[in-house]
């Protein structure tokens, strides 16, 4: 973590320019950036809760609600729709796309977790979140039962809760909407397991209770005609521990955007993502972690690899720190490595800061082809191209993968990354070109 009075941005994308890492600094706080301006007023009232009421007021978010009018159809000149190929959603952002698609959705736990399938009139849905873009509202409006996953208040879980979501049609959308509520000084590990094939939208909803650990891993392995476009919201109570990651390596297009605000002082999250991009393959996180009670901390990072011609990775990592937000950590790292040519890695770090009185703020983006230097090293050693390529990667993911630290999906994401690697054998590496850019400092 850097000093407190040094902030690192930096940013590298192959494939085009892109708009650079920026600091965007409130008005308020006597110095500009762009042409951002305050969001406003918060969402419009929601009767199911207070979740309406703390949307977010980031210059780079528009205003949350949950009326699907208030989000106009996105055109891809906005600023959150950008990098998304719209047509490749199906219809999820017009309205369009058919309702008939299937997916099932179960769940494994522990005795002591409370699993309820509630209707739309639940109190507790809405609580946490407002959707924040059109396809979030579409789900929100178009779901018609949601699951609700409760860890009780003290409980040390002895196995991990594993909700799967199979998808048994892609031809049709299908619309989803999950609560996780771990009470006070629980400790819980949740791992939601998206497969199969499916045109699907959903929100999730985590609520964490003050003193409570969790763990939540969401792996995104779907078969490769899959559509699959999430809001996760994270609501982290006072001196609670999170630890947040998304791993992607299946479907033709997956778009997770993971929002994470506080409760109450003392709270920490930590997000981490691994993601595997194939040809043709587009896969977007979008991350807001939002800074709004003092003594906080958040720390972000990302990894991904890609290979053959069309894969196309996004990472848009945005942390807000208001003027309350006195006493916070916060740092954030996003790196990219290109495996073959005609790959395209898009990594935009932000900072908005609303207060000089922090103890650390940073980020950093880099996107590179394979070093040449270990590469040398280890055919020196007569270790053969591929297999030294494979060495490689293994090593730009094992500490990622160590720091999961869920023994259950170790050996399964270290085979993943094998079998992601069978396809790049006998490939030509990313030229030289393919390593735009440098890295600045502030």
């Amino acid at each position: 973590m850097p000093d407190h009075d040094q902030i690192r941005t930096g940013e590298v994308a192959a494939g085009e320019p892109a708009a650079a890492a920026s600091q965007v600094l409130s008005p308020e706080s006597g110095a500009t950036a762009g042409s951002a301006t305050p969001a406003g007023a918060a969402g419009r009232a929601h009767a199911h809760g207070a979740g309406a009421e703390s949307a977010p007021a980031s210059h780079l978010h528009p205003t949350g609600s949950f009326d699907l009018a208030d989000h106009p159809v996105p055109t891809g000149r906005e600023e959150v729709w950008r990098f998304t190929p719209l047509k490749r959603l199906r219809g999820l952002t017009d309205g369009t796309a058919s309702p008939d698609g299937k997916v099932v959705t179960s769940v494994d736990a522990p005795a002591e977790v409370r699993v309820e399938t509630v209707g739309r009139d639940d109190p507790r849905l809405g609580s946490v979140y407002v959707p924040g873009d059109r396809v979030s509202a579409q789900a929100w409006t178009s779901f018609q039962s949601a699951t609700v996953v409760t860890v009780p208040q003290d409980a040390r879980l002895d196995r991990p809760v594993v909700l799967t979501v199979r998808g048994e049609d892609a031809s049709g959308a299908s619309y989803g909407h999950t609560v996780v509520d771990v009470k006070p000084y629980a400790e819980a590990v949740v791992i939601l397991d998206h497969v199969g094939s499916a045109t699907h939208a959903a929100n999730v909803e985590f609520a964490v209770g003050e003193g409570a650990r969790l763990t939540v891993v969401s792996m995104q392995d779907w078969e490769d005609d899959a559509v699959h476009a999430v809001h996760q919201a994270l609501r982290v109570g006072r001196d609670a521990t999170v630890k947040h990651v998304a791993v992607t390596f299946g479907g033709d297009l997956v778009r997770l955007y993971a929002q994470v605000d506080y409760a109450g002082p003392g709270g920490e999250v930590e997000m981490l993502g691994l993601y595997f991009v194939d040809a043709d393959q587009h896969l977007e996180h979008r991350l807001f972690v939002d800074h709004n009670h003092p003594h906080t901390q958040s720390n972000v990072e990302y990894k991904g690899a890609l290979q053959g011609k069309g894969a196309h990775a996004v990472w848009v990592g945005d942390v807000l720190i208001r003027k309350v937000a006195e006493g916070i950590r916060t740092y954030e790292h996003n790196r990219n490595l290109m495996l073959t040519d005609g790959c395209r890695a898009d990594s935009v770090p932000n900072l908005e800061i609303e207060t000089g009185e922090i103890e650390g703020a940073g980020h950093a983006s880099a996107t590179g082809r394979f070093d040449d230097e270990q590469l040398f090293y280890l055919q020196s050693r007569g270790v053969p191209t591929d297999e030294a390529r494979r060495l490689v990667v293994h090593g730009f993911f094992a500490d990622l993968i160590r720091q999961i630290g869920v023994p259950e999906l170790r050996d399964r994401l270290m085979q993943r990354v094998e079998a992601e690697l069978e396809r790049s054998i006998g490939l030509p590496p990313a030229s030289s070109g393919a390593t735009p850019g440098a890295r600045s400092e502030v």
